[in-house]
């Protein structure tokens, strides 16, 4: 595909934890839509992620309206397609990733309760269906976005940009003490 868009696998995600202190990845499983895989990679991109995960099967990859609503961002931010959602969390963990997980009315810690200033992934779930079971027992943490209206749950991009800039505004506070 043209545009700058550089083609990722597993073998890269050793290369970027190898690099980075303390990464900051989204783990995408199942994200269909190409409108949410777009602003998903821009809102990475503003908040300073080091990689985006997806799985190879079942997810939208990379295609010309990702990267046209994605504003460049497809062209910044390493989009790794993986085999196995589950075996790369659990290699993350392996490498001192914490990974959080993010459920609609979990019966779980509110967002807000996390310290996001290690090494960290944030994971979010497919349009309408969330974390896929394995997928969330994997995680580390199961945490929930306090809702305060009539609606369940956010659409899967904009839950992504609560979840990043709450995880931007804690490094950010770390790095000026």
């Amino acid at each position: 595909m043209g545009g700058g868009y550089i083609e990722r696998d597993e073998s890269d995600l050793q290369d970027i934890l190898d690099a980075t202190g303390a990464p900051l990845f989204l783990v995408l499983d199942g994200v269909q839509d190409p409108h949410n895989l777009g602003a998903c990679l821009r809102t990475a991109d503003g908040a300073g992620v080091d990689a985006v995960i997806a799985p190879r099967n079942r997810a939208v990859g990379m295609t010309e309206t990702v990267s046209r609503i994605s504003c460049g961002a497809a062209e910044n931010v390493p989009f790794i397609q993986v085999t196995n959602i589950v075996r790369t969390l659990k290699e993350l963990q392996k490498n001192g990733v914490w990974t959080v997980g993010t459920a609609d009315g979990a019966e779980s810690s509110s967002l807000y309760d996390v310290d996001f200033k290690g090494p960290m992934a944030l994971v979010m779930g497919a349009e309408g269906a969330g974390l896929r079971r394995l997928t969330q027992e994997t995680c580390d943490l199961v945490v929930q976005i306090p809702m305060q209206g009539k609606v369940d749950c956010l659409n899967v991009s904009v839950a992504t940009g609560v979840c990043l800039y709450e995880a931007l505004r804690q490094r950010q506070s770390a790095a000026s003490s």
